[in-house]
């Protein structure tokens, strides 16, 4: 498993992915020609307006329809476009599924849904728009690969990867991204690998014996801060950025349950499906484990500040921290 240190100034530091998102497309366009770019009306919202400025004519807005945009990449990815197709998490994943399942991902269409504004991140716009049930459904579907960057850097990588006409993320992605500016984590060193966890912190955090925890997107940052405060109170943590969550790498889930046998999964989605059950999953058959999930429980969201949200659904560092000693203790 690969090891990436974290530096404590870079934490300080907040940055957009969905910005990320839109120059990195702007950069992708410039090396490959075959690249095109759909939208559903949120051009301004998800940043995919900066591909449009820079290329029109490779630019298609379908309007608020999202199984028309659907429908749409996938013809053009059936006639040799890399497509990139762009909607809020919620319209990404839930009102467009039937044309994503029986299109794009039955045919294994270079089609990459990167959808921004998922989970509680999405704050004062309530549950109509937070996307807590999106992993889960895409993860369901056969040929899908299901990625949640944990910041801006890692962002970029995932996009860049997925430019290319072949190679690891050949056929149908969907990408996850959020509405909110979130702690750096990686430098431009870094090197995004499809199907593999990356080991977080410093190097006694890295290496804790105690428990692990395993986080994707924007509890990323938490888990970190969690590792942090049990460090502190004489408890050494594994941290974890599962960031592929399919595939997923079940030789680092196995390696941390084998060392620790006690191990949090941390998302900013619900507990049913998401990164939690991909990990209980695997350890129900192959290593039993002690566990603890930490997510929204089987329960919409609400309207607040991401914040605030957090905070009401047990999703904090703090939160983390008191799991993982909580399980401690069994």
């Amino acid at each position: 498993m690969k090891f990436y240190p974290v530096k404590e100034e870079n934490l300080a530091i907040h940055e957009s992915p969905r910005n990320t998102y839109g120059d990195t497309l702007v950069q992708s366009g410039e090396r490959f020609s075959n690249i095109v770019v759909l939208d559903a009306d949120l051009a301004e919202s998800t940043q995919t307006k900066r591909f449009k400025k820079r290329f029109p004519g490779k630019f298609f807005d379908a309007g608020v329809a999202e199984q028309n945009l659907m429908g749409v990449a996938a013809g053009l990815a059936m006639s040799g476009k890399i497509v990139f197709a762009s909607t809020f998490a919620y319209f990404g994943s839930g009102r467009a599924w039937d044309q994503v399942r029986n299109i794009i991902a039955h045919d294994k269409l270079n089609v990459r849904i990167v959808v921004t504004h998922s989970g509680l991140g999405v704050g004062e716009d309530g549950h109509s728009h937070q996307a807590l049930e999106d992993i889960a459904l895409m993860r369901a579907i056969p040929n899908m690969k299901v990625i949640v960057p944990a910041d801006a850097t890692e962002t970029k990588k995932v996009i860049e990867k997925s430019a290319e006409t072949d190679g690891i993320m050949k056929g149908p992605v969907y990408i996850r991204l959020v509405r909110q500016n979130v702690p750096k984590i990686f430098d431009d060193d870094y090197e995004f690998e499809l199907g593999k966890a990356v080991k977080l912190a410093d190097e006694e955090l890295a290496n804790g014996d105690d428990v692990s925890i395993i986080a994707c997107g924007v509890m990323v940052s938490k888990a970190i801060e969690a590792g942090k405060i049990l460090k502190n109170e004489g408890i050494k943590a594994s941290v974890l950025n599962m960031s592929s969550i399919k595939p997923i790498d079940e030789n680092a889930i196995l390696e941390e349950a084998n060392k620790t046998n006690a191990i949090i999964t941390a998302e900013d989605h619900s507990v049913i499906s998401g990164l939690g059950s991909s990990v209980a999953e695997i350890l129900a058959e192959k290593r039993p484990t002690i566990m603890k999930r930490i997510g929204t429980n089987d329960c919409f969201g609400q309207s607040g500040t991401h914040d605030e949200l957090y905070k009401y659904y047990g999703m904090t560092a703090k939160d983390i921290a008191n799991a993982a000693k909580k399980i401690l203790k069994k």
